[in-house]
């Protein structure tokens, strides 16, 4: 059954929440916070101790005697630049709580990072009293942030309830959280129980969607019965088969704005992530106060390496079929504690902050805020499964006018990419998906095209990948099928992979001390240098495969090392998986080398001659695709 199955919390008319409200007060824009919602956060991306000992809580700061605290972090600072050019807003209150006595100041930053003190005030004696600092948003536009500094020179100077606040809007625009899981229950309970702890960011939710896709359920777990309790009537929660991230996240969006709540904020969210709850309060503030609806999203830090932000600010290389790259000037895969480096590498003396300001054409959606607006303007995401879902959207938002923005401070901790299966089955949707959406919003020359998939399934090949290779046959056959291939949503492709896949034993991954066939010691070989010439080393290689010479007959490569221009010269292989949990074995092949080239060059000719068509019967297809009509069937909703 697609549709949902009920529970207490569905019952009782989940979207009666979801509509616009009065104001008490000024807008909170975003909060002061000094430590993070859990341990493994680092302090440092919150406050910065520079001088002396300060006692840091998630939201009172002591800075004792002597000492200075700076809030000149990812967390603490204030985009500036982002609220003057995407918001009405035009002046900014930091108001925080002190006690004790010491100095205050609000400091800001240009476009080149270049530092000035905006406002300041010394305080003595104080018992729990309220100071506010004000600063025009006037002279950020190309770049700047602000931040709030801290010295207690002669006692101790106690600072809580921070908070910076801006003028509210009329009516505040609800806000619904959708999460979409599968088979991530423990992941997706955690991230639940943050949201349902902080009751300063649950009161920006009206509604908390958890659209459960797997067989290991949230709803099994025994904590669930608290989490609906403590989520105060706003849990809906949705079960339905797997339809991937399109699915899932489109089902939230679905339910959202089905039952006219036409001024809402759908907020979506990752399961494995660990969620900072102030990305809610962020978001949503920021979101209410752009004079258009807006697409605003929030940014990945790396959860295995919680002091590195991914990106500052993404587009999508449609020639390449890469998404992910940065934008030029944006923060780009760096430690936000560490030093910043010119262009040239030298060291700045500054830390990595980015102040320039910096346009996304798109924001993943490990966590990102998309008006009802813009869903009930462009309809519900392609039945893509996942991967380039969030890709397409954006461009497609962006083509209808509505800009995405990617505001700083407001991130997340997600696992990290490159740790995960290398060697992956859903390379399939990378590819298939990339071909759609390039179809869809860009005019490239199918011989690009072409060149970009014969260049992967080379390296594979000579990397003895032969089941990724597959895997990526796969999907331009199935791309060639035309757009109503996309009519189950994915399901069955998802399904079909894996059955294409298990006739390569590279693909199984073993443990590192049972690797089957081979001694027990096997001698590690390290990688040479980059080429500098790739190409030339390529044919190179091929010349070398079509003669059967190789270099190594056996030996063990690091996941650093598994290149092709290095792997391409062993009969036998181990090679670290990028999980770092096992290994795969590579074998030369050379009957199945020559199969599957065959393969692709067939494909390639096709390629080259029916992509012109097929694109037109994507763009023609995408309307219904993206229809209430198409995912109420999915849903299995009339």
């Amino acid at each position: 059954m697609l549709g949902s199955t009920p529970t207490t919390s569905e019952a009782s008319a989940p979207d009666e929440r979801l509509v616009e409200h009065a104001p008490s007060g000024r807008l909170v824009a975003q909060r002061g916070l000094f430590r993070g919602p859990d341990p493994v956060c680092p302090d440092d991306l919150y406050a910065q101790i520079t001088f002396g000992n300060a006692a840091r809580e998630r939201q009172r700061l002591v800075v004792h005697t002597g000492a200075e605290v700076s809030m000149d972090t990812y967390f603490g600072r204030f985009p500036a630049s982002y609220w003057q050019r995407w918001t009405v807003v035009s002046e900014v209150h930091v108001e925080v709580t002190v006690s004790g006595s010491g100095r205050i100041a609000l400091v800001a930053s240009d476009s080149k990072g270049e530092t000035r003190t905006v406002a300041a005030k010394e305080v003595t004696g104080q018992r729990g009293g309220q100071v506010t600092l004000r600063a025009a948003l006037n002279q950020y536009l190309d770049g700047g942030f602000l931040w709030m500094e801290f010295a207690a020179p002669e006692s101790d100077l106690v600072v809580e309830r921070l908070r910076w606040t801006v003028e509210a809007p009329e009516l505040l625009r609800p806000t619904a959280v959708v999460i979409c899981t599968y088979n991530r229950a423990d992941d997706c309970t955690k991230t639940l129980q943050s949201l349902a702890a902080d009751d300063e960011a649950l009161e920006v939710l009206d509604a908390v969607y958890v659209v459960d896709q797997g067989t290991d359920t949230v709803a099994s777990r025994d904590a669930f019965p608290q989490i609906e309790k403590d989520l105060t009537g706003r849990l809906r929660y949705l079960r339905q088969p797997n339809l991937g991230g399109a699915g899932g996240f489109g089902r939230g969006m679905y339910e959202v704005t089905e039952h006219g709540s036409e001024h809402a904020n759908v907020l979506l969210m990752d399961d494995d992530v660990l969620c900072e709850p102030e990305i809610a309060v962020r978001l949503t503030a920021f979101a209410n106060r752009t004079p258009e609806p807006t697409i605003v999203g929030g940014q990945m830090l790396r959860l295995l390496h919680p002091t590195i932000l991914l990106a500052g600010a993404e587009y999508a290389n449609f020639a390449q079929m890469v998404p992910g790259k940065v934008v030029k000037g944006a923060l780009d895969d760096v430690d936000l504690t560490a030093e910043a480096e010119d262009e040239d590498g030298v060291p700045t003396g500054k830390p990595n902050r980015g102040d320039r300001r910096v346009d996304a054409d798109y924001n993943a959606w490990w966590s990102c805020l998309i008006p009802a607006e813009v869903i009930a303007r462009i309809g519900l995401p392609m039945p893509l499964f996942f991967q380039w879902d969030d890709v397409e959207y954006g461009y497609r938002a962006r083509h209808a006018g509505f800009a995405t923005v990617t505001l700083p401070g407001a991130g997340l901790w997600h696992a990290d990419f490159d740790w995960k299966d290398a060697d992956k089955w859903n390379e399939y949707f990378a590819v298939r998906n990339a071909m759609i959406v390039t179809s869809l919003h860009a005019e490239i020359d199918p011989k690009q095209t072409a060149r970009v998939f014969v260049s992967r399934v080379s390296r594979y090949l000579l990397s003895m990948q032969y089941g990724l290779a597959a895997t990526l046959i796969q999907a331009v056959e199935d791309f060639l099928k035309g757009p109503d291939f996309l009519h189950d949503g994915g399901a069955a492709a998802a399904k079909q992979i894996h059955v294409v896949r298990a006739d390569y034993p590279d693909t199984v991954m073993h443990p590192a001390s049972e690797i089957p066939g081979l001694p027990g010691s096997v001698p590690m070989v390290q990688a040479g240098p980059v080429p500098s010439k790739a190409r030339l080393v390529l044919i190179k290689r091929l010349i070398h495969f079509a003669m059967g010479k190789t270099v190594h007959q056996i030996g063990a490569v690091t996941q650093k090392d598994a290149t092709w221009w290095h792997l391409s010269q062993f009969d036998t292989v181990v090679v670290t998986d990028g999980s770092q949990g096992g290994v795969r074995v590579r074998r030369r092949d050379r009957e199945v080398t020559v199969k599957l080239a065959k393969q692709c060059g067939r494909l390639t000719r096709r390629l080259i001659n029916e992509l012109p068509r097929l694109r037109e019967e994507y763009r023609a297809a995408a309307p219904d695709l993206t229809s209430r009509d198409n995912w109420r069937r999915l849903y299995n909703r009339d």
